[in-house]
């Protein structure tokens, strides 16, 4: 597909994404890790204009003078910001006038595409695609939060659901040694995937299935939540501070554990990945059964002949830079590299995941206490 054509693309796709929202549930803001719909469009949008249309377009106007301030997320370089916990604060600019912006952006990026750009500018239209396909997942979240948490469990129709795990399950061998880790080829990758390199692993096996609802009910009933010899003492402290008993979004009504989803609240199926799991509550569950999660290098080795893509998966390998991993300079650098701490890696993708953006070396990243994210679990043997 030519890039003008991804990025169109791209672009409808982040509005058919917000389509089914009325104009209230754009603006609200239920926890500080949930930005709102309206700031993802805006910052999207955001992303393309300062760093494609103020540097390279001589004849651009800048849609409104205040959106580089209001729709900056974490880039230093870029200026001042405002603050994150701030952002369902604002009602102005209206959804309507995001809309226009995004319309005015999305108009003058393709125009730039249809004369002869420098490779640079190309080089970014591309990483702008990537970053909105990321924020595109980041409103699947969002959304369902916002919805999620409400007293009456609204519905928007059946989206990004789940397959039941209904295969065989069976222990995948891997035999020690050296193996290729990271990007390799021409195509697309952020700047964490790099270099590759060689890591030694030791024999194991990994399991073909992701936990299910039922496997995660047993832990509950086994007093999994109150046993603390499970738990990380941060997981534990973490739980207890919050109250937490259960994955998130599951209600126990009528005598029955039921899931709040897109479609709204329904019975709990024991046969579906378990979801929104911390990885807290990931390690917890492994050490439970006498096992543990993969390391981020046996997933991806394993991932040739594993069936993932439902749900981004914990790995028990902190985020950290890989070996000769360098920080491009300025505003880009702040991508990736200066969130290298206090961070746990997920591989694979989710039934959000844009289709193509997901890869086998792609390195998603979260605090372990992360709920509200796509997230399940894959067993190692010890």
């Amino acid at each position: 597909m030519k890039l003008k054509d991804q990025f169109l693309k791209t672009r409808k796709e982040t509005e058919t994404i917000c389509s089914p929202l009325q104009t209230e549930d754009y603006v609200v803001q239920p926890m500080e890790n949930v930005s709102p719909p309206k700031w993802h469009l805006a910052h999207t949008t955001w992303f393309f204009e300062q760093f494609v249309l103020v540097k390279y377009d001589n004849n651009y106007k800048v849609f409104h003078p205040d959106f580089a301030y209001l729709f900056n997320s974490y880039y230093n370089n870029m200026g001042k910001r405002t603050q994150r916990q701030d952002r369902g604060f604002m009602t102005r600019p209206s959804v309507s006038k995001v809309y226009e912006y995004r319309e005015y952006v999305t108009n003058a990026i393709e125009n730039i595409l249809k004369d002869q750009p420098s490779n640079e500018v190309l080089d970014l239209v591309e990483i702008g695609i990537h970053h909105e396909q990321q924020h595109q997942e980041l409103l699947a979240y969002d959304i369902k939060y916002i919805l999620g948490t409400q007293p009456t469990f609204p519905s928007i129709g059946n989206v990004f659901g789940w397959e039941a795990e209904r295969q065989k399950h069976e222990w995948i061998s891997f035999q020690e040694g050296l193996y290729e880790i990271g990007h390799t080829g021409d195509g697309f990758c952020f700047d964490n995937e790099l270099p590759s390199h060689k890591a030694y692993l030791q024999d194991f096996q990994i399991s073909n299935k992701l936990v299910t609802n039922g496997e995660f009910l047993e832990f509950m009933e086994d007093g999994g939540y109150t046993n603390f010899n499970l738990w990380h003492d941060e997981g534990w402290h973490f739980i207890q501070n919050n109250g937490i008993t259960h994955p998130l979004y599951w209600h126990y009504h009528d005598s029955a554990w039921q899931q709040y989803h897109f479609h709204g609240l329904e019975k709990l199926n024991p046969d579906v990945p378990v979801s929104h799991i911390s990885m807290y509550e990931a390690y917890a569950f492994a050490n439970w059964k006498g096992m543990r999660l993969p390391t981020e290098f046996e997933w991806e080795v394993a991932s040739d002949k594993l069936a993932w893509g439902q749900l981004w998966e914990w790995t028990h390998s902190a985020y950290l830079p890989y070996p000769g991993f360098t920080q491009a300079e300025g505003a880009l650098g702040e991508y990736n590299g200066k969130f290298m701490l206090n961070q746990m890696v997920l591989r694979g993708a989710s039934v959000a995941t844009a289709q193509g953006h997901e890869r086998n070396t792609y390195r998603n990243f979260f605090h372990a206490s992360s709920r509200w994210i796509f997230s399940g679990i894959r067993l190692v043997k010890k």
